[in-house]
């Protein structure tokens, strides 16, 4: 990996940003006026026919602010309606002529602008962040050769293998509509007929059930192009490409219990803990990887590469690594740049072209068609977010809100009156189809190679770890179990029988359907370690402590640690029965700023419990307090406490695993997550202890 080159813009990367500021307006300290420049002096009252009088028709500033109002909604899209955006730069490592002409790509000191969007897939706008779903992983680079649009998801597969089949996939999973119920979630009936009669949708569904469907972050996810495309060198050689993107922070995952309770306490959860994670300077970073294929190497495999439900295993097709992207600008305004950017896969530049994936072939119309309606015709490139920052120079003209004046006698091509401008650019310059050998009938046919629908369902399952197979168990329970019709349960169960016998017994188990007589399966023995989360990456950084005190704790069992934690780069808050100032037994004070009203254990990656015979005692007296203790245990969190609050936990669930015994002094007792010392001497190593089960994200061997 190449070292950080620092997060301070270089010229590329400042170009998008003075192209959107020029578009802002600053509207501190500036007087009250219409949208037409009319200043305003009152815009509490209408025009009346005397005090208690009519409104009157002549009151064009009533008239304005009402009629904007009325119309300030547009079209939410028809999924990936729930995002979430940020700005950035990206930088390549090395240069990459030997694969792709692509300039983006070729210079290491260049930082090209990028803005990301990500997203729920199935809910409405206004649903909750948490929910189990694909999550939309969309980037903009803004090139010197124009906008390049990656298009992908948090999973590398998709439902379908032909695009034709996306409106019923859709239909099925979105809310049914006799009584627009259930918001967000594949929990009901519609969703799982779709399944069991279309088995192309068995991988993806594997993938969903999986933790990778319930993040615990944006920042702790990867990105997949999902598709299959191709990079062309300058040669004209070709080779086939896969698009990753692997966050420096590892990949995990919340567990299903949590993530639903999230929706509640915090709809806004991965929303609000990006933007939070930006504003305080912790920048989410992703690597760019690539696998790719020469042109030769097609045919290589047991799944057909342009399958798009199928993954290129990374131990048959290694990820090359070959940028980096940093987040690190919030948005100034949602409505103006998350919700009104537009991302399609058509957008592609120089370097890169299309394969003939069917599922990619139908994303290139699709997306395109859908800003149409959404924003309002065919001049949403020039909203500033979507505009590039190089030129546009062409003879598209007018429709509705058309920003651009062009100039000039001419809109068409060739012409003699304006020179035949603008001019065709010159052959090297330009986007040049690769020039792919077709010799084919026209048929409305599924190739045979796309047939296996089980294969690679069953490989996930294998390299899945004891808990991640718990955790899909689980998933299929709550999602199969709320289906009403019971045949749709058992032909569910007889399904998943093709992908792993034992998977299937257990989802009969619990949903009250008949285990499988027959054995299934596939006979598939092979795993990918790339696929289970167990084996990402871990760090504490950014992660969230929760510490539980009241007056009367102690303060350097508060301080010390929380200096070890915050050089670690995990951050804290005091949460106490009541929010505001605490003192602690040695007399110094400290704020809590947060309690057990406006906070909760799922908002948190840890708990820590301080000393102070005080502190203890009064938490002892709080449920809440043994009830947020007891939720950070049941979600396999870190949970860490010293001298007297080892009382508390032993009180709690925390207490069925070993703690430091009463008569002990600084002997630290560290297992299953539950880091505890009494009579504590030495901090710096009870942090550390601390820190270092943080690291781990969860203990899912507790009990």
């Amino acid at each position: 990996m190449q070292q950080d080159q620092g997060n301070s813009p270089a010229p590329g990367d400042n170009k998008k940003i003075r192209q959107m500021e020029s578009y802002s307006s600053d509207h501190k300290d500036q007087k009250l006026t219409t949208n037409m420049g009319v200043k305003i002096s009152n815009t509490d009252d209408s025009l009346k026919a005397g005090v208690r009088g009519p409104t009157l028709m002549e009151d064009f500033h009533f008239r304005e602010k009402i009629t904007h109002f009325d119309h300030e909604r547009i079209p939410e899209r028809v999924v990936h309606a729930r995002g979430f955006g940020a700005h950035g730069f990206f930088q390549v490592y090395e240069p990459m002529a030997e694969y792709t002409k692509a300039k983006f790509l070729q210079d290491t000191s260049v930082k090209t602008p990028v803005f990301v969007r990500f997203s729920t897939v199935a809910g409405s706008r206004g649903s909750a962040d948490t929910v189990r779903d694909v999550r939309g992983f969309a980037t903009k680079f803004y090139t010197e050769d124009g906008n390049y649009d990656l298009v992908g998801n948090n999973i590398p597969v998709f439902f379908i293998q032909d695009a034709i089949k996306f409106p019923d996939v859709i239909h099925a999973v979105k809310p049914e509509p006799h009584n627009e119920v259930p918001q967000a979630t594949t929990a009901h009936d519609t969703f799982w007929d779709f399944v069991v009669n279309t088995p192309e949708t068995v991988h993806m569904v594997m993938w969903v059930m999986s933790d990778r469907a319930i993040p615990r972050s944006f920042r702790m996810m990867e990105g997949f192009g999902v598709n299959t495309y191709r990079f062309v060198n300058a040669q004209g050689r070709a080779r086939f490409v896969k698009f990753h993107w692997k966050p420096l922070l590892g990949v995990h995952s919340l567990v299903r219990d949590e993530a639903q309770k999230l929706s509640g306490k915090d709809p806004d959860f991965h929303r609000r803990d990006l933007w939070d994670a930006i504003d305080q300077g912790n920048y989410p970073e992703f690597e760019f990887g690539v696998q790719m294929l020469d042109e030769d190497q097609e045919f290589d495999f047991d799944f057909d590469i342009l399958d798009p439900t199928k993954f290129w295993p990374e131990e048959l097709v290694p990820v090359k690594i070959i940028g980096k992207m940093t987040l690190n600008r919030n948005v100034d305004n949602f409505f103006a740049e998350t919700e009104q950017v537009a991302f399609c896969p058509g957008n592609i530049v120089p370097g890169i072209d299309f394969s003939n994936d069917p599922l990619l072939q139908g994303r290139l119309f699709s997306y395109q068609d859908t800003q149409l309606i959404r924003l309002g015709g065919p001049n949403f490139h020039e909203i500033p977010v979507n505009r590039p920052v190089v030129p546009i120079h062409n003879n598209q003209r007018d429709g509705y809100h058309r920003m651009t004046v062009d100039k000039g006698v001419t809109s068409y091509s060739p012409n003699a009156l304006q020179q035949n401008s603008p001019v065709p650019a010159p052959v090297e310059e330009s986007y040049v189809h690769y020039a792919e050998k077709i010799d084919a009938r026209k048929i409305r046919a599924r190739s045979d190679s796309f047939q296996d629908f089980y294969s690679q369902a069953t490989l996930f399952w294998n390299s899945m770890s004891t808990p991640e197979k718990e955790h899909i168990i689980d998933a299929f329970h709550f999602e199969v179990g709320s289906v009403k019709d019971k045949t749709l349960k058992q032909r569910v169960v007889d399904l998943f029988n093709q992908v792993a016998p034992e998977l299937a017994r257990q989802i009969a188990l619990g949903i009250g359907a008949t285990p499988p007589v027959e054995q299934g399966g596939t006979g598939v023995a092979a795993a990918s370690a790339a696929v289970s989360q167990a084996n990402t990456k871990k760090t504490p950084r950014t992660r969230k402590v929760a510490v539980l005190a009241e007056n009367g704790f102690c303060y350097p069992a508060v301080m010390q640690v929380l200096n070890v934690l915050t050089n670690a780069g995990v951050s804290a808050d005091i949460v106490s029965s009541r929010m505001g100032m605490l003192a602690s037994a040695e007399g110094n004070p400290l704020e809590a700023a947060k309690d057990f009203t406006t906070a909760h254990a799922v908002l948190y990656d840890a708990v820590y419990v301080p000393g102070g015979a005080k502190s203890i005692e009064n938490l002892s007296k709080t449920p809440d307090a043994r009830d947020f203790i007891n939720e950070a245990f049941k979600h396999a969190k870190t949970i860490a406490a010293a001298n007297e609050g080892v009382d508390l936990l032993r009180a709690s669930d925390a207490g069925r695993v070993q703690l430091a015994p009463p008569d002990s002094t600084g002997q630290l007792s560290n297992g299953l997550g539950v880091v505890t010392i009494r009579n504590a001497t030495d901090w710096r190593s009870f942090g550390e202890a601390f820190i270092n089960s943080v690291a781990l994200h969860r203990h899912w061997a507790r009990p």
